[in-house]
């Protein structure tokens, strides 16, 4: 008996090892990792789309966003803007090679040469100067400034695009936070005048016989003329988001990129008159997301090479004929290319992010000195990998292709993209399920509640699960933290590959409520996140970070669907405020937005009064976004709720939501979405951008576990086909709807919120290095913290004030190949 029993217990732990063995084969046999595929030579992408870029190229630094060729071509400047490490390179285009670099404190966008070649302009950022370097034997010299005001915060200004006449007597350079345009003597170093602008500005440029000045009103949608003479300004319209300007050799015809609109204006300068608009989209389609934002002709200027950020590519036209321009197809470039200059047959491109997501197993390392607003200061040590600065520029060189090679890199870039127009008008999904494929078509589900979370990964969440792909050892808020969101992983779906789309919460709000990040957006945040100034403008409050088409509740708005929100992008409370137009009268009144001394548990309680109002008298909208965003966490400041508590706090919120929600009348045409509005910099064995997302619905699976990849794009995809609203941008019309976490047989069944397993009123008591770092956090706004110290603080709360925070990992996004055939009828 006993030596069959023994026996016994061998097989048995012998098939769990092979079934164990089996499902690691599986999964690693259908998952990829961004990188370099082997089969095609392209790289994946954490987006999901993929590069094959064309040429050779040089590293360059932190978000490129500008270079400027000197007179003779025989220099290249670039100015690197990111979050890390900000600074000026000095290139020789010819021989490909760097010549020098300098470190700047602060930087943005500008940078002009002078036409004899020795001097270099570069804005000095929110430093609000314009920095004045000479060039000596190919070396940039210690730079002198030209100052505007007094640096940020106390004088908002910021020069961004900057223009030099032919005898370096006069400097123009306009600003994004004044909206002015400055005329200045560089020589002696003083502002001549200032002239009023009617919004922010990007670019501008002289024309050639310098008479007028040319400036791009990025969140104006126009384009200001400045006659020197007579110092009167005028304006035309433009496409939205209008930012690099170029202009041809006689100054006859301007050229203007519109981000938002995919497009570049044409404008006749005699006439001020736009005479022609060219898409540069891949697809006949007014969906936002290829984000046009650079340019350059050829020496003959009868080709125009376009840079499309999001699309990864350079569209290429035909302009020998004004008014009647035809396109040549698309070059496959790097990762969000932001510029684009001409050397005789060679085709110069800075790409913002470089080549490819990367892992970061040196970092992140919390190195940074601490103002008292809880910014950042000063340049990012090397070793330090955080998400914000990882993915380094490239500067890429390709020669002028001839007609047979322009067919293949054509052909190449449309292999790249995920986007179609046909995939725009339908969805992938399965017949009778309840997500429909197309706006129009009939879902059982009419009401929609959307949670939107702070900045957590898989694994600090449910890397304790053990039917996921977690790491136990980087999970310090699992189960008896957040019992309610294990319970939810259980009973209905879990999730283990999901990402969310942004990098940090001034893009992640974004990306949450409108699939996508506009250029304004994508390129001032990781100034503001790097510690040198700028306000956080990323919710509604600055319309110039608006996509063009709006978030999803002016997307309900015009196709007539009700729709409220709790908090997110409106403030309640004593002095009520919606942050846009859209939701006015839309809004909870008394519900906070962002503010961690208040618990989510009395947000949960304001939503359930104000729930149970509304539907007493029929009235819940069919769209409801709910912002509970206390899992952020205030660190270890003494006197706030302790990591473990805020997080426990947040977690009851959802689950007291679920059982209130699930036990109404509403509950059999319900679904509840719950995901982070990004995963910031906690650790993930994974990729850093992978995050928890849930789905409660009668019509969810029960007991599932789901390993496809999905997307923040994805789960507003989803949300809109149940609603009947269109894709917002190119990334949501692309992503993956969740069918398969739907099933066409509702379980009735309501939800049992789980008691919280520890005291949610806990608060910091302890006095010690972390409690004293956490003092300096300004926690008034999201991720106004330095977040890579406020995620070490967190970690020693939980695991000891010596315990030392392991790296996330940043390898890339886990694309698990689909189990079922997709129906593409």
């Amino acid at each position: 008996m006993c030596s069959f029993g023994h026996t016994a217990h061998l097989m048995k732990q012998k098939l769990i090892i092979c079934i164990a063995a089996t499902i690691a084969f599986a999964y690693s046999a259908s998952a990829q990792t961004p990188g370099k595929i082997a089969k095609t030579g392209q790289v994946l992408l954490p987006n999901g789309w993929k590069l094959s870029p064309a040429g050779r190229s040089l590293p360059l630094g932190d978000l490129p966003l500008n270079m400027q060729l000197s007179s003779s071509g025989k220099y290249l400047a670039v100015t690197n803007n990111g979050q890390s490490t900000q600074s000026l390179q000095l290139i020789d285009p010819r021989s490909e090679k760097l010549l020098d670099e300098q470190v700047l404190g602060k930087s943005w966008y500008g940078i002009a040469f002078s036409r004899d070649e020795k001097k270099l302009y570069a804005s000095g950022g929110n430093d609000n100067v314009i920095l004045t370097f000479s060039i000596t034997n190919n070396k940039l010299g210690n730079p002198d400034t030209i100052k505007l005001g007094a640096p940020w915060p106390k004088n908002k200004i910021c020069p961004t695009g900057i223009a030099v006449n032919k005898a370096n007597t006069r400097l123009y350079t306009v600003t994004k936070e004044d909206s002015t345009l400055y005329v200045i003597n560089p020589v002696q170093g003083n502002i001549l005048s200032k002239v009023k602008l009617s919004a922010e500005a990007y670019s501008c440029i002289l024309s050639p016989d310098e008479k007028t000045l040319y400036i791009s009103l990025w969140g104006g949608d126009r384009l200001a003329f400045y006659d020197i003479a007579t110092q009167k300004l005028s304006t035309t319209p433009a496409g939205s988001h209008p930012n690099e300007l170029l202009l041809n050799k006689k100054g006859s015809l301007l050229f203007v990129a519109n981000a938002n609109d995919n497009s570049v204006s044409i404008i006749n300068t005699a006439t001020h008159k736009t005479i022609e608009t060219v898409s540069t989209a891949l697809y006949p389609t007014k969906l936002t997301g290829s984000t046009t934002n650079g340019f350059a002709l050829s020496a003959n200027e009868k080709t125009l090479y376009i840079a499309n950020a999001d699309n990864n590519c350079l569209a290429v036209f035909d302009v020998s004929k004004p008014g009647s321009s035809q396109s040549r197809g698309f070059i496959p470039v790097g990762w969000y290319p932001t510029n684009v200059k001409m050397l005789g047959n060679k085709i110069l491109v800075s790409n913002g992010k470089g080549f490819t997501s990367m892992a970061n197993p040196n970092g992140p390392q919390p190195v940074k000195k601490v103002d008292n607003s809880g910014y950042q200061k000063g340049a990012t040590n090397t070793k330090d990998q955080y998400i914000g600065g990882l993915f380094k520029g490239t500067l890429s060189f390709i020669d002028v292709p001839n007609e047979l090679k322009m067919k293949a890199y054509t052909k190449q870039v449309y292999a790249n993209t995920p986007f179609t127009d046909k995939i725009a008008a339908t969805a992938k999904g399965q017949a009778g399920n309840p997500i429909p494929r197309k706006p129009g078509d009939k879902s059982p589900i009419k009401y929609v509640f959307y949670i939107i979370k702070e900045n957590r990964t898989y694994d600090q969440v449910l890397g304790d699960m053990p039917a996921g792909n977690g790491d136990t050892s980087l999970c310090i808020f699992g189960q008896k933290i957040t019992p309610n969101l294990h319970a939810i992983a259980s009973q209905y779906a879990l999730m283990d590959n999901f990402y969310v789309d942004a990098e940090v919460s001034a893009d992640g709000h974004n990306w949450s409520t409108a699939a996508y990040g506009t250029d304004f957006v994508e390129k001032t945040w990781p100034t503001s996140y790097g510690g040198r100034g700028g306000n956080y403008d990323f919710e509604g409050s600055r319309k110039a970070a608006y996509p063009r088409d709006g978030f999803i509740w002016d997307y309900c708005k015009r196709a007539g669907v009700s729709y409220r929100t709790y908090g997110e992008f409106a403030e309640g409370g004593d002095k009520p405020k919606a942050n846009l137009k859209a939701l006015e009268g839309h809004f909870c009144l008394k519900f906070p937005d962002f503010d961690l001394s208040i618990q989510d548990v009395t947000r949960e309680v304001i939503w359930e009064h104000d729930f149970d109002s509304l539907l007493t008298i029929n009235k819940v909208p069919q769209f409801n976004s709910v912002r509970f965003g206390n899992d952020h966490t205030s660190g270890q400041r003494k006197g706030a709720y302790s990591p473990l508590a805020a997080v426990a706090d947040n977690d009851q919120a959802v689950g007291r939501f679920l059982e209130h929600l699930s036990q109404s009348a509403i509950w059999k045409e319900s679904v509840v979405f719950i995901l982070e509005d990004d995963a910031q910099n906690g650790p993930d064995h994974i990729d850093a951008h992978r995050s928890p997302v849930f789905m409660v619905s009668p019509y969810a699976k029960r007991n599932a576990v789901i390993h496809n990849m999905y997307s923040t794009s994805g789960v507003l995809r989803t949300m809109e086909l149940i609603l009947g609203l269109p894709p917002m941008s190119q990334y949501d019309a692309a992503a993956m709807p969740l069918y398969e976490c739907f099933t066409a047989t509702p379980d009735l069944r309501p939800y049992t919120n789980q008691t919280a397993l520890i005291d949610i009123d806990q608060r910091n008591v302890a006095i010690n290095q972390s409690s004293i770092r956490s003092e300096s956090f300004n926690l008034a706004e999201e991720d106004a913290a330095p977040d890579l110290d406020l995620n070490e603080v967190i970690w020693k709360f939980v695991k000891g004030e010596t315990a030392t925070m392991p790296a996330p990992k940043r390898s890339a996004f886990v694309i698990m190949q689909k189990k079922k055939k997709l129906d593409d009828d």
